[in-house]
Parts: C-alpha cells; sequence; structure tokens
C-alpha cells in the first residue's frame, strides 16, 4: 500500500515538473532565441543611441516637429495660469479654474484666483470623516474583506472629481487666494499626506478594537469627533487657519478699485461664484470598455459623507463633442480630464498622436484601441484640466482644443496645451458640462438607477 502511494506520488511530481518545463522559461529557449538574433547595423546604432540617451528624446518624430498652431476659432479667454506645484490638486485648480473664468468676465476682473488652499483644507478634513465613519460603517466586516482592506489602503487622497468641487463650494464656500494662500504643504502634499494617513490608519483600527470590545454607534461617533479633533489640528499646522470672515479689495481689469467689503466665504461664492455648474451639470464619460448609454456610480468616488458620488453617463466620443463646442460657443470652459501623459510633447505643450514614433524605434508595433488600454490599465484618466477652445473647419468640424493647466505659466504652450482631434479621440475621458448643453434624450439616461461600481474599479482613480 506504501509503496503504491510513493509510485502515485512519484508520477504527480513527474508530471508536475514535465507541465512546468512547458511553461517555463529554460536556457535552451533563452538559448535559441539568442542564436536567433542578429543584429542589425541600425539596430545597433539604436541600442548605442540608447545606451547614453533619454528614450522619448531619440523617438522625436522629425517630419512632426513644426511649430505649433495656436489659432482657435472658439475659445474662452482666461487670465493668470496657476499651478498645482508638486500635488494632487489638479482637479481642484481646474474646477476653480472653470468658476474663475465666469467670475473674471463677469466683473471684469484682472488676474484673479479662488484660493485653492481654503477649498484643500475642507477636503482634506471631509476625506479624513469619509474614511473613520466608513471603518464604523463596516465594523462588522472582517478585516480582510475587500471593502475594509480598500478602506485602509485609501485612507486620503489628493486627488479627486469636480463632485467634490461642487459638494465642497457649496458646504464651503469660497476665498480670494489673496486671503488663504498657499503654503509649503499645500504645494508639496506628500508628506503631509503620508502623516495623516499614518494616523487615520491608527484611529481607523482603534474604532475597529472598540467596536469588537462591544462599543455602540452613537460611542464610536463620539469617539470619532475627538480623532477628528487631531486631523484637524494637523491640516491647521499645515496649511493655516481657514477665514470665518475677512474683507477684500475687488479691482477692475485696469487696476481700478471697484469695491471693498465683509465676506463670509459663502457670501463670497455667492457672489462671484454663482455658477450653474455647481449645481446643474452632468458628467459625461467616454469608456469603450462599458456599455454606453448607461449611467454609471462609483461607490465611496465622494470627497464628503453626505455629498455625492460620481455619476456618469457613458457616451461615445461623437456624442460628446458637439456639446463641448456648444459649451465652448457659449463662452463657458469645462472641466475636462484625460490620460495626458500619452504622446505628450510638454516642450511644445503638444498632444498629437505622431509626436513620437516609438515603433520604429522599438523595431516593434503598438496597436492597441482605445477599449483595449482602459481593459488593461495601459490608459486611463490621469490629469483635469480646464477645456478652453476648439478650432472648426469650414464643416464645423474640430481639428483641435486647447486645454488651460495647472503646471505654471513656463510649462507647456505658455502654460496651455493643445491637443489634435485624433489625440482627444484617443485619451479624452471625462467632460463636466452645465445641463443646457446636453439634449433631452441624454438628460433622460439620467433617470436610469445608476450600475453601482465597487471603490476600487479602474475608474475610479481620481484626477491628479
Amino acid at each position: 500500500m506504501n509503496k503504491l502511494k510513493h509510485s502515485a506520488l512519484a508520477a504527480m511530481l513527474i508530471i508536475g515538473t514535465a507541465a512546468a518545463s512547458a511553461q517555463s522559461l529554460t536556457t535552451d529557449f533563452t538559448d535559441k532565441l539568442r542564436a536567433e538574433y542578429k543584429e542589425t547595423p541600425a539596430e545597433r546604432a539604436i541600442r548605442n543611441a540608447i545606451g547614453s540617451n533619454e528614450i522619448k528624446k531619440l523617438a522625436v518624430n522629425q517630419e512632426n516637429n513644426k511649430p505649433v498652431d495656436d489659432h482657435f476659432s472658439v475659445e474662452v479667454k482666461t487670465k493668470g495660469i496657476t499651478d498645482q506645484n508638486s500635488s494632487g490638486r489638479c482637479w481642484l485648480f481646474t474646477g476653480l479654474n472653470v468658476l474663475r473664468a465666469k467670475a473674471i468676465d463677469k466683473f471684469d476682473l484682472g488676474s484673479f484666483q479662488f484660493s485653492q488652499s481654503y477649498v484643500f483644507f475642507y477636503d482634506q478634513f471631509e476625506k479624513s470623516n469619509l474614511f473613520l465613519q466608513a471603518i464604523i460603517d463596516t465594523r462588522k466586516l472582517p478585516i480582510d474583506d475587500r471593502k475594509v482592506d480598500w478602506l485602509f489602503s485609501n485612507p486620503l487622497s489628493d486627488g479627486g472629481t469636480f463632485a467634490g468641487v461642487a459638494d465642497l463650494v457649496t458646504k464651503y464656500g469660497l476665498v480670494p487666494s489673496s486671503v488663504m494662500p498657499e503654503s509649503h504643504s499645500a504645494n508639496n502634499t506628500s508628506r503631509m499626506a503620508a502623516l495623516i494617513k499614518e494616523k487615520l490608519r491608527e484611529q481607523g483600527i482603534e474604532l475597529r478594537e472598540a467596536a469588537e470590545k462591544g462599543a455602540n454607534e452613537k460611542s464610536l461617533i463620539a469617539k470619532k469627533e475627538q480623532m477628528l479633533g487631531v486631523i484637524y489640528k494637523m491640516l491647521v499646522i499645515n496649511l493655516g487657519m481657514p477665514p470665518k470672515e475677512f474683507s477684500w479689495a475687488q479691482y477692475n481689469s485696469k487696476g481700478e478699485l471697484v469695491s471693498n467689503e465683509t465676506y463670509t466665504p459663502l457670501s463670497f461664492a455667492k457672489k462671484y461664484a454663482d455658477n450653474p455648474i455647481l449645481t446643474d451639470f452632468v458628467m459625461l464619460m467616454n469608456d469603450p470598455a462599458r456599455e454606453y448609454y448607461k449611467v454609471y456610480e462609483i461607490e465611496y468616488d465622494r470627497h464628503t459623507y453626505d455629498g455625492h458620488n460620481w455619476v456618469y453617463v457613458n457616451l461615445p466620443i461623437e456624442d460628446i463633442k458637439p456639446i463641448a463646442i456648444a459649451s465652448l460657443k457659449d463662452s463657458t470652459a469645462m472641466y475636462f480630464s484625460c490620460d495626458v501623459s500619452k504622446q505628450l510633447d510638454s516642450n511644445r505643450g503638444l498632444l498629437d498622436l505622431n509626436n513620437y514614433d516609438y515603433a520604429s524605434l522599438m523595431g516593434t508595433t503598438f496597436n492597441m484601441n482605445k477599449r483595449q488600454r482602459v481593459l488593461t490599465h495601459q490608459s486611463g484618466s490621469s490629469h483635469a484640466m480646464t477645456l478652453e477652445a476648439v478650432d472648426l473647419d469650414k464643416d464645423g468640424k474640430p481639428t483641435k482644443w486647447k486645454v488651460e493647466n495647472s503646471w505654471g505659466a513656463t510649462s507647456g504652450h505658455n502654460g496651455f496645451l493643445i491637443m489634435t482631434d485624433e489625440w482627444f479621440n484617443e485619451y479624452m475621458f471625462r467632460l463636466v458640462v452645465e445641463k443646457k448643453y446636453v439634449s433631452e434624450k441624454i438628460i433622460n439616461l439620467l433617470k436610469q438607477k445608476p450600475i453601482q461600481l465597487p471603490a476600487w474599479d479602474p475608474m475610479f482613480a481620481p484626477e491628479m
């Protein structure tokens, strides 16, 4: 009997070894590839060049390396390029830039900015509460449950979406940048964020342990509020104390004093950001990996516990472009996000599919379509900017688009990025527009019950 067992085990080991040989790399296989590889003079020249040069520089497509055409037939004018520095706050800069463009036009302001730091303070505070309350809500789930694991993996982020801008501004208002200017931690968020995340994880574990010992929800919430006092103090130390009231002098574009009044953040927002985009907007997505003409919602994809998850209508790119053009023709810029790193010539500020010829350099092809890139995590929405111009041909079709970026005035094309329409097709993902520019057919889609996606869905990735 023991002999039989031993024989069976030996047979299994032999089969397993054979399978492993067929599936694993062997020295015979790599020797075969070495023998078959015959380096051409061109490949040797490329290998020598790559040995001491950046791949991107060597892949520049010289046939496409001409001056950028910066004429646009439809353009929303803005004043003053913003700079998010070393932070992931592009969503915030973009959202406030959309509001800023309207304020500048309405009040004939000179160079003007809303305080990003003010809104960011409450963004981080609200997200901290969202995390801690979610830990209380999921206290009966095991620690290795995927939702609980995701929460502890993502207790806080400086990224976000336009829904967060709308919820935060509606709840806390706005102040001018001169009233609460940027601090070092606002411009360089990584160290502050690391410390607050560590504290939040510690507090989350403490809440779960209290629940395991029988603490009820009321006592857990009281405990959470004490914990938030620590987070608030950390935010004040890093970002400063948000003002409750302030005085501000308004000057017009000629530098003439128009008014000098006292405001609260909410009264200031009511006057200078009374914009329908805050309450009457639609978020559009072009995600060919999911069914079109459906509405999707992502769990925990919000900035405040009592706020709105990101709910979007998924549409073909052909349906989105006319909406964007209608908004721009009405002098209304939009929140826009895309996969900005793909084929970006940062020196010229040009996003063009033909900027770099990596295929010729590497002697292969890169042929995935947009749907395949999304499904394989090769592409996704990574950065938000303000869509503020389009160039139309004689038939009214777009040939190129322009966005106002938040990387400073010396980056790109004087702080802007210009994208070809072909690039727009491949790497544009999200657009936020006022409902008045959207057809009744698309508005009616919002009556659907949203298909809820989990927080770890690839489309959750906040713009940075």
